[in-house]
């Protein structure tokens, strides 16, 4: 109701100032001009309901347009969003796969040198998979290391196992000592800190 009375408000001022432009105008050619300007903005005015509401339902319809999607596209757009997750996770692995040969690289001879012991295996993993693969972004380093395989095909026949309660177990002591030396070693060759490195070695303990 509000709007009727707006609407028929803005066409009674507006004929009235029409007629007071009328007036004041001279008789000339410029009046005719005048006359049929006044008459067009007229016309818009008592059309005006009917351009908002065209104005109003092709608003609405351009705002749905965006949020109406084929099955199909839907069906694309997961697919992609798929690929590239798949495409990250397998650079990621790359990445880490890279690094470690690295890791192995710059410790395996002094390794061997030192403590006669080869990487059977190791394995790193970041703080946060989307970080760059650099030192400083090691979050833990899980090396297993093993007798190397020459001086296992040298190791005598196997002996009859005798086994007597009597005879306490060999202690472990000897073997984590060395696994707390080599991670030691491992940390400072990487220059990193030696709690990230885990060193186990194969037949051995922890």
């Amino acid at each position: 109701m509000d709007f009727l009375k707006e609407w028929v408000t803005n066409i009674i001022l507006f004929i009235l100032l029409a007629t007071i432009i009328d007036m004041l105008l001279p008789n000339s050619s410029m009046q005719k001009y005048t006359k049929m300007v006044t008459g067009l903005l007229l016309i818009a005015i008592i059309l005006s309901p009917i351009f908002k509401l065209i104005s109003k339902d092709f608003e609405s319809a351009i705002m749905e347009i965006p949020s109406y999607q084929s099955p199909s596209e839907n069906n694309m757009k997961n697919l992609i969003d798929d690929k590239k997750k798949e495409i990250q996770a397998s650079q990621h692995a790359y990445i880490l796969k890279e690094m470690a040969v690295q890791l192995r690289k710059d410790v395996e001879e002094e390794l061997m040198d030192q403590y006669g012991l080869e990487i059977a295996n190791i394995d790193i993993s970041l703080k946060e998979e989307n970080n760059t693969a650099t030192i400083e972004n090691l979050q833990k380093v899980t090396i297993l290391l093993k007798q190397p395989e020459t001086a296992v095909e040298s190791v005598e026949a196997v002996k009859p196992i005798v086994i007597n309660t009597d005879i306490p177990l060999p202690s472990s002591t000897k073997t984590t000592e060395e696994t707390e030396q080599i991670a030691v070693f491992l940390s400072k060759k990487w220059n990193v800190t030696d709690k990230i490195i885990e060193v186990s070695i194969e037949g051995g303990i922890d």
